[in-house]
């Protein structure tokens, strides 16, 4: 029988921390041999699916990471955080703000593409060719979104987002130390080659940061979820320099400037 004492205890189960009065654990671990002795990424993938990833893996995810920090106040996610610090609330206001624009146009195209690169390899893991496994992921992907794929081409870099490359040149050396399987490397190269043939549409950082997250095993929706806690540091570093700049109330456009007026009689 089930006492009110144990129903309230475990009204909320976690594996995650166990915390009593004097007393921090995170999965296992006492906090006081964790601070000083791993890294911040580690400590990401300790807390997010547990176990700790060998040093070579760490530092591949480490470069995902640093890789999407920013992309300027161009970025709808960073102008909203810029614009709500200028409005009076606070610097977690602001990066709220700023988070919360991270959606599946904005923010997504990481997950997206790791759905896409699951499903390929899914179909090669139960006996298809790689060939019919690619065309057959890509047709799936071409029903449900159209032709365009998450992770290729960029409205702001052409012909090359400068990020992917470095990263598709740690993921292939990581592949090579026998640090990953390389799988999800080679399904995106044939997706860049497949969709080279017909336009150039070179790869972009969700396309290259989803082959890490894949690569090292994350499930396909944590990949926004790491793309969230790596452009909070970008939103955070511009709310803070907003806030260090003054500025009041400042919307999307000089206030010299006035949106087009759709005039209807």
């Amino acid at each position: 029988m089930i006492n009110d004492s144990d129903e309230i205890r475990d009204w909320w189960r976690t594996s995650i921390i166990d915390m009593s009065p004097g007393k921090i654990s995170f999965r296992g671990s006492p906090i006081e041999n964790l601070i000083g002795n791993i890294s911040f990424p580690q400590m990401i993938w300790k807390m997010v699916r547990g176990g700790a990833p060998t040093e070579a893996q760490a530092a591949l995810f480490e470069a995902a990471l640093v890789a999407g920090v920013d992309h300027g106040p161009q970025a709808p996610s960073i102008a909203a955080a810029r614009m709500a610090a200028t409005c009076g609330v606070g610097i977690n206001n602001a990066m709220a703000t700023g988070i919360n624009m991270l959606g599946n146009v904005h923010g997504g195209a990481g997950e997206q593409c790791a759905e896409l690169y699951y499903d390929i390899a899914s179909r090669i893991n139960n006996g298809a060719s790689f060939d019919l496994a690619l065309s057959g992921g890509l047709s799936n992907w071409e029903n449900k979104n159209g032709k365009i794929i998450s992770g290729f081409g960029h409205r702001f870099h052409k012909p090359i987002d400068p990020r992917a490359p470095r990263l598709m040149e740690l993921v292939r050396n990581a592949s090579e130390e026998n640090v990953i399987s390389g799988q999800f490397y080679d399904i995106a190269e044939a997706i860049q080659l497949y969709l080279s043939s017909k336009k150039e549409i070179p790869m972009n950082i969700d396309g290259a940061t989803a082959v890490i997250f894949c690569e090292l095993g994350f499930p396909a929706p944590l990949a926004r979820g790491l793309f969230c806690l790596s452009r909070s540091v970008g939103i955070l570093a511009h709310s803070w320099e907003q806030i260090e700049q003054g500025g009041r109330n400042k919307g999307p456009m000089p206030i010299k400037y006035l949106p087009t007026y759709d005039a209807k009689e």
